[in-house]
C-alpha cells in the first residue's frame, strides 16, 4: 500500500474537522495572508465558512512546477472534505480562487469564481442544484472572467455580446436557456481571441487561475497602491481556493458586503450593499447597483438576522470594525472574509471612542487608534452656500443630479474622464473630478490624485469605493440620470450637457452634483471632539 503524500509546507487547510499538525499556520499572516487568517478565525468562532485549501504567500516565488504538485498533494483533503471531485462529472467540486496578502489591499489582486465548470461537468451541477439557471449563468461568468483575468483579453466583446443579449433588460430576467446561448457565443469569442477553446480541464482551470492571482500581485495598480500605503513589495500573495457557494441561485440569494459599522460617520448599525441573485464580483467590481439590506432582510430574514448576529461577533473577537463579504445562497448564509475596515477621520474617532464605551477594546487602544486625528477636523463637510441660501432672482441653480454617498467630503474641479486626462490636467495644476461609468481600482493613482469620483454605477462598498475612502476622496457613486459620452468628451445630468474641462461639485453630505465650484465648510461635531479630548485626558 502506498503512503500517503506529505502534506506540503505553506499549505493550510480550512474548515476540516481534522486539519494537518501545522494548521497553527493558517493564523500566520505573514505565511497565509490577512485573508486565510480572519477565515480560519471565523471558522473557529463556529460561523459558516465555506472550506478552504491555501498556497501560502511561499508559492509566489516559487515555479509553476511546484504550484502544480502543491496542489495535487493538497486538493484531495479538500475534495474528502466536500464529497465533490474538481473535473468529476457526476459529482463536480466548483471553487473560487482568491487572493490573500499579509496586508489588506482591497480590489487590488484578482479573483475568480466558478472554476471547474466545463462541459464535462455542467450535468453534474445541474442534477446537485436542480437549477439549470444557476450552472448556465455561473458557466457564462468563468469563460468572460477567464478570458479577461487570466488570458489578459479585451473584456468589451464580451461586455458587448452581453449588452445585445440584455436588450434593455437586467441580467436576472436572462432566462437559463438565454444564458447557456450566451455561454455558447462567449466560448466562440474566447475562441477567436485567443486561438484556442476555452480550457475544458478543471485543473488546468485552477492552475490558471492561481498563476493569474500571483500575477496580479505585479500589476500597475496593485504596485501604485503599494507605494501609496509604504506596502513591502517582497511580501507576495497567498491564493485561497475556496468552495464556491452561489449568490445567483434564485431570489432567496445573492451576494453583499457590508461594514458592522457606518464607515463613513462611525454610527453604531451595519452598513450593508446587497444584490439579490448575483456573485460577490457584481457587488465589488463597481459595475452594478446594489441595494441596502432591506431587500436581503426580506428575501431571507433568517440570514439577515444571522448577519447581525455576526457582526457582533466578529466586532468581538477582532476587538475593531469589520469589513466583511458574504453570500446567501437559498436562504443560508456564508461568510466569505473579513478585515478591518478602512474608515474616515470622523469614524475613525467614533468608533475608538464607542467600542471603548462598550468594553471591546480598552483605553490604551482607543489613544493608540486616534493618536493620528486632529480633534479640530472632526466634523461633517458641507457647501457653502447652495440655492438654498440664494437671494430670490439670483442666477443660482440647483444641483444637477443625485448619488449615493460612498465616502464623505466637499469635492470641487475640473470635470474629467479617464486616468490620462486626470493626470495631464493635475500636473498642469488643475483640480479635477474624475467621473466614469463605473467605479474601478484600476484608476486608483486617478483617484489618489483627484478631488473626488463621480460614477453612474457602483456600489458604496465596492473596492473602488473603499480606497477612495481610504483615501479620504469624495466618492459618489450610481449617480441617477448620469449618461457619459465619451467620444463627444461629455457627460449629461438629466438634460443638461456638461463636456469635459468644467467645473463641477461633489456634496458628499447629501450625494448631490452641482455646477461650478463650490466651497465647502467644516461643520464641526463638538460632542465628539470633547470625548476626544476626554480620551486624552484620561477621564473618558
Amino acid at each position: 500500500m502506498n503512503s500517503p503524500q506529505p502534506w506540503p509546507a505553506h499549505v493550510v487547510l480550512i474548515g476540516a474537522p481534522d486539519r494537518p499538525d501545522d494548521a497553527e499556520e493558517a493564523l500566520d499572516r505573514s505565511s497565509v495572508g490577512a485573508k486565510a487568517a480572519n477565515l480560519a478565525r471565523m471558522a473557529q468562532l463556529g460561523l459558516p465558512v465555506p472550506a478552504a485549501l491555501v498556497l501560502g504567500t511561499a508559492y509566489s516565488r516559487v515555479g509553476t512546477e511546484q504550484i502544480r504538485n502543491a496542489l495535487a498533494a493538497t486538493l484531495p483533503s479538500l475534495e474528502s472534505l466536500t464529497g465533490a471531485v474538481l473535473g468529476e462529472p457526476s459529482r463536480p467540486l466548483i471553487v473560487s480562487v482568491r487572493s490573500g496578502a499579509p496586508v489588506s489591499m482591497p480590489g487590488m489582486l484578482e479573483t475568480l469564481l466558478n472554476i471547474g465548470l466545463c462541459d464535462a461537468t455542467v450535468s453534474g451541477l445541474l442534477r446537485r442544484t436542480g437549477n439549470p439557471r444557476l450552472v448556465w449563468d455561473s458557466y457564462r461568468r468563468l469563460v468572460a472572467s477567464y478570458a479577461e483575468t487570466v488570458m489578459g483579453l479585451d473584456p468589451a466583446p464580451f461586455d458587448a455580446e452581453l449588452a445585445r443579449a440584455l436588450d434593455g433588460r437586467v441580467e436576472s430576467d436572462l432566462d437559463f436557456s438565454e444564458l447557456r446561448d450566451l455561454t455558447r457565443s462567449f466560448r466562440s469569442i474566447y475562441r477567436s481571441l485567443a486561438n484556442v477553446d476555452f480550457p475544458q480541464s478543471a485543473r488546468d482551470q485552477l492552475h490558471g487561475a492561481v498563476l493569474a492571482v500571483h500575477r496580479s500581485w505585479q500589476a500597475d495598480k496593485a504596485q501604485a497602491y503599494r507605494a501609496r500605503h509604504g506596502i513591502d513589495e517582497s511580501l507576495g500573495t497567498a491564493v485561497i481556493v475556496q468552495v464556491m457557494v452561489f449568490g445567483n441561485a434564485g431570489g432567496r440569494s445573492g451576494a453583499g458586503v457590508g461594514f458592522t459599522r457606518d464607515p463613513t460617520t462611525g454610527d453604531p448599525r451595519p452598513w450593508v450593499d446587497y444584490l439579490a441573485n448575483a456573485q460577490g464580483e457584481d457587488v465589488v467590481s463597481g459595475r452594478r447597483n446594489a441595494h441596502g439590506h432591506q431587500r436581503l432582510a426580506a428575501a431571507a430574514p433568517h440570514a439577515w438576522a444571522e448577519l447581525l448576529q455576526g457582526c457582533q461577533r466578529l466586532e468581538q473577537a477582532f476587538g475593531d470594525m469589520q469589513d466583511f463579504e458574504f453570500t446567501v445562497e437559498d436562504g443560508r448564509l456564508y461568510w466569505l472574509q473579513t478585515r478591518a475596515g478602512k474608515r474616515t477621520l470622523l469614524a475613525t474617532a467614533r468608533i475608538a471612542l464607542d467600542l471603548l464605551h462598550e468594553g471591546v477594546i480598552d483605553g490604551p487602544t482607543a489613544r493608540s487608534r486616534t493618536d493620528a486625528v486632529d480633534s479640530e477636523q472632526l466634523g461633517v463637510m458641507r457647501l457653502t452656500e447652495t440655492t438654498a441660501d440664494a437671494p430670490a432672482g439670483s442666477d443660482a441653480r440647483p444641483p444637477l443630479a443625485q448619488a449615493h454617498v460612498a465616502s464623505p467630503g466637499v469635492a470641487a474641479g475640473e470635470l474629467v474622464l479617464d486616468s490620462e486626462a486626470a493626470i495631464r490636467r493635475v500636473a498642469q495644476g488643475a483640480p479635477v473630478v474624475l467621473v466614469r461609468a463605473d467605479a474601478e481600482t484600476r484608476d486608483i493613482a486617478a483617484v489618489d490624485i483627484a478631488q473626488g469620483l463621480l460614477t453612474q454605477r457602483g456600489a458604496r462598498t465596492s473596492h473602488a469605493a473603499v480606497v477612495a475612502r481610504q483615501l479620504g476622496k469624495t466618492c459618489l457613486v450610481a449617480c441617477e440620470g448620469l449618461r457619459i459620452d465619451l467620444p463627444a468628451r461629455c457627460i449629461w445630468l438629466g438634460d443638461m450637457r456638461i463636456d469635459e474641462g468644467s467645473p463641477i461639485t461633489l456634496c458628499g453630505d447629501d450625494g448631490t452634483v452641482w455646477p461650478g465650484l463650490l466651497a465647502g465648510r467644516l461643520v464641526p461635531d463638538i460632542a465628539l471632539q470633547e470625548r476626544l479630548a476626554r480620551l486624552r485626558e484620561g477621564t473618558s
